[in-house]
């Protein structure tokens, strides 16, 4: 069903009712904790700290998330022993699914204080969730407001903070059990994935700027394999006219991309998922930071461990302070969209000679 409508209703009703059935308290330690959010692949997956915490501080409770169904896959094997539920808030049948599901003692919602009203509809007894979402009205069933940070940190490390207790341990790739994945034909390794595709055409690197780091990538003894997802394969097109690479644009499904990904010697792609997904693989990846902001998007923490370079540039219009609509002194970060803005700057200032000086540091087995 392509309305909403419905589904916010059915939401909104069973809402009001758990209001009005009990007293709203905090339960300790929670049997059953839900994370609430209908996040983009790479904020669902910067959502780990948050996962790795809970399982640290709650070692016997049942954790359950709802995702975009098209990211469930990556989880079924349950990292972190989290159970993820595939949910669509337009879409009557999956909000229908989750609340056959039992009461949660504690939700936590990371993102968008909308899906408050969902944890309350699924009986959370106590609703925790960041501070300064507008309008009001979507953080009225919220119980405990907690404020962003006043010092520069990664997101992901800010939504794990939303838990009391110690910071969780850094991430190693063998926490997330590898996802099965139908089977299609893999490039032979040594080989390095360079994804082009970006949400916006403001974070996409000059087509010949691809073209020299695929040349140089390949003249080491490396193949190169072009990605990007569905849509996107006008842009390889525009960057390897002669087709001297493969691409696997469009072809792939998350899990696919995955295996693909986590095969390669090392990734390399614009401030996108992907550059999320190298992380969690363990891959080594070089991330383009654009318009976005390498401090809430990059490593953090919690991957401090991981082999991962962000290439940014100081550039004066990435001056907006917005983060899921609050307002945040420290953040500097560019919004905009193609119609405010001709052209990608930021992009442009990063070089190929920046990128192949990160590149080499990967591709020379002796340089740490």
């Amino acid at each position: 069903m392509s309305s909403r409508l419905p589904a916010r209703l059915n939401v909104l009703g069973q809402a009001v009712t758990h209001s009005l059935k009990r007293r709203r308290r905090p339960v300790g330690p929670p049997e059953r904790i839900l994370i609430a959010h209908h996040l983009l692949l790479g904020d669902t997956l910067m959502l780990t700290p948050l996962l790795a915490k809970l399982r640290q501080q709650y070692p016997d409770s049942h954790i359950v998330m709802t995702a975009n169904k098209t990211i469930v896959p990556l989880y079924h094997k349950q990292p972190y022993g989290v159970a993820v539920y595939a949910y669509d808030p337009r879409n009557k049948k999956s909000v229908r699914a989750l609340l056959q599901q039992p009461g949660f003692d504690l939700a936590i919602v990371p993102g968008d204080n909308r899906y408050s009203w969902l944890a309350r509809a699924l009986d959370a007894r106590w609703i925790i969730a960041f501070a300064g979402d507008r309008p009001a009205y979507k953080s009225w069933p919220v119980d405990e407001l907690i404020p962003y940070p006043s010092r520069p940190m990664a997101w992901g490390d800010m939504v794990a903070d939303l838990v009391a207790g110690p910071p969780p341990r850094p991430y190693e790739p063998d926490d997330w059990p590898t996802p099965d994945f139908q089977s299609f034909p893999l490039p032979e390794p040594p080989y390095c994935v360079l994804h082009v595709g970006a949400s916006s055409r403001l974070k996409l690197w000059e087509p010949d700027r691809w073209r020299a780091l695929a040349a140089h990538i390949a003249q080491q003894d490396y193949q190169v394999v072009w990605s990007g997802g569905p849509g996107e394969q006008h842009i390889i097109a525009d960057i390897d006219t002669k087709k001297n690479y493969p691409s696997y644009a469009g072809r792939l499904d998350l899990s696919q991309l995955w295996h693909l990904i986590a095969g390669a010697t090392m990734l390399v792609c614009p401030d996108t998922g992907i550059a999320h997904l190298g992380r969690v693989t363990g891959t080594p990846t070089i991330t383009l930071f654009g318009p976005g902001s390498a401090t809430l998007y990059g490593a953090g923490q919690f991957w401090r461990n991981s082999r991962y370079v962000a290439l940014s540039t100081a550039i004066s219009c990435r001056n907006q302070h917005l983060l899921f609509k609050r307002e945040i002194d420290w953040v500097q970060r560019c919004g905009r969209t193609t119609s405010e803005c001709s052209a990608p700057a930021c992009m442009r200032q990063i070089t190929f000679g920046q990128v192949r000086i990160a590149a080499d540091q990967f591709l020379n087995a002796n340089v740490p």
